[in-house]
């Protein structure tokens, strides 16, 4: 079970789900429970020989019923691999599944807010090799989500909107778009090599996106992380992160995927230490610029 306590300091919810810490912890390739159940095999979570998508319901859930939702989404049967080596269907299809369990579980009385995301490499605590993502559904409205609703009460409208307008005329950080999104490194960006993959039209969420937008979005992302891989010839880290609208029908936010990213070198971390944790101010080693212009030059490469 887990238990819910609120910070008063910091005004934040704290999540206890100490079932966790017994969670499966890179296990070898031969017990990797993401895998399919293959004939004459161990069983894993996943109970048919072959698959394209898999959802399910996280055996050490963050959250669970009547406290919102925890899922696991595998993107492919194959055990190597990552997002941005998918095929590109595979990686379109995805966001269709992403659409739907953001609307199934944001229609769930127990649900504030449906977080997508996925933690790629051990430097950002991955437990499972296997390309995967999962679903948070918190019952409550998290602070971040939160703090970019204050964002556009402050600056009179989508702040987001404005900030990617602002984005468009500096042009110094963009990385690359598309007809749909457009793909940049933040002016204020914390990590290395942060991006934001932001649609152009404003949609609050999945649930208002179509084919044309969909597409193009996941696209963008397999050519963001495919550069990353290039940046620096190895695999990159990253904690991909889905910003949307709250699933209380108000329609506030503007549907972006965030990409944090912890190497600043090919072996050098950037870590949340004593400013970060303590202060809650981030201090980069790298300018967003250099940074921009780096990736985009990966990118390129990597095609």
């Amino acid at each position: 079970m887990t238990e819910l306590r609120f910070n008063e300091l910091r005004g934040e919810q704290v999540d206890y789900a100490i079932h966790r810490q017994d969670r499966t912890f890179l296990p070898d390739r031969e017990h990797c429970p993401l895998c399919p159940t293959r004939p004459g095999g161990p069983p894993t979570e996943i109970p048919f020989p072959a698959f394209e998508i898999a959802v399910f319901e996280n055996r050490f859930p963050a959250f669970q019923a009547p406290l919102g939702a925890a899922e696991v989404v595998v993107y492919t049967d194959q055990h190597e691999g990552s997002f941005g080596s998918l095929p590109a269907q595979r990686a379109r299809d995805l966001m269709w599944v992403w659409r739907h369990r953001y609307l199934e579980l944001g229609a769930r009385e127990d649900v504030e807010y449906v977080f997508i995301f996925e933690n790629r490499g051990v430097e950002v605590g991955v437990t499972l090799h296997h390309p995967h993502g999962q679903i948070y559904a918190f019952p409550f409205l998290p602070p971040v989500a939160s703090q970019e609703i204050a964002a556009d009460e402050r600056l009179g409208g989508c702040g987001l909107c404005r900030l990617l307008a602002g984005e468009l005329r500096d042009g110094r950080r963009v990385l690359f778009e598309n007809d749909a999104v457009v793909c940049y490194v933040p002016y204020a960006a914390r990590w290395p090599y942060e991006a934001h993959v932001v649609l152009r039209e404003h949609r609050p969420s999945l649930g208002d996106c179509q084919r044309r937008e969909l597409e193009p979005l996941a696209d963008a992302l397999q050519r963001l992380t495919r550069g990353y891989d290039a940046l620096f010839a190895r695999p990159f880290p990253y904690m991909m992160v889905v910003h949307q609208a709250p699933t209380d029908g108000s329609e506030r936010g503007h549907l972006h995927v965030e990409l944090y990213t912890p190497l600043r070198t090919a072996t050098k971390l950037k870590y949340l230490a004593g400013s970060e944790q303590g202060a809650g101010t981030f201090i980069s080693d790298t300018l967003p610029e250099e940074s921009a212009a780096a990736l985009r030059e990966a990118i390129s490469r990597a095609g």
